[in-house]
């Protein structure tokens, strides 16, 4: 039987039995009594004992389920972390990847600009050696010089158009 089915019975011979007159004192059969708490007293500690594996699987539960929990939150944490990580990698990237550029098209403008100004000097210094060229050549050679003049007047005006193409 078990315990409540003993304390049910236990309650039914103290309502069964007989009254004293005049009383609310009940005449009851003390060795039955007796009997059903010892076996109350039995089985009490298996109840017991039930009910206390009960309550530590519950509370074991519940720590493993708040152990599940704070895992479950701990990992969103992290993901959230490295998603958020992620994408300061990819606008720092994004940002380097700008700077290159930037760099490299101001390269670019620098090295245009120097072989500009290295072609502007030597076109310079061959305007400056022709125009010296023809001088010479006037001052000794008046009469045969007509063509080469206009040549070499040709090639200084070529050479000067270049200049200015280059500026």
């Amino acid at each position: 039987m078990e315990i409540f089915e003993l304390l049910e019975s236990l309650e039914d011979i103290i309502e069964s039995s007989k009254t004293v007159p005049f009383t609310s004192k009940g005449i009851v059969d003390k060795l039955e009594i007796l009997n059903l708490i010892k076996e109350i007293r039995l089985k009490l500690p298996d109840e017991l004992k039930q009910a206390k594996w009960v309550k530590e699987e519950r509370q074991r539960i519940l720590v493993e389920a708040q152990k599940e929990a704070d895992g479950i939150v701990k990992e969103a944490e992290n993901r959230i972390i490295s998603m958020i990580d992620e994408h300061e990698i990819t606008k720092k990237a994004y940002e380097q990847k700008k700077e290159i550029i930037e760099n490299a098209n101001e390269r670019s403008r620098e090295i245009s600009d120097g072989t500009k100004e290295y072609a502007d000097g030597l076109l310079a210094t061959t305007e400056d050696t022709l125009e010296k060229t023809l001088e010479n050549l006037q001052k000794n050679l008046p009469a045969a010089i007509n063509a080469i003049q206009v040549t070499l007047e040709d090639t200084i005006k070529t050479v000067q158009e270049s200049r200015k193409e280059l500026k």
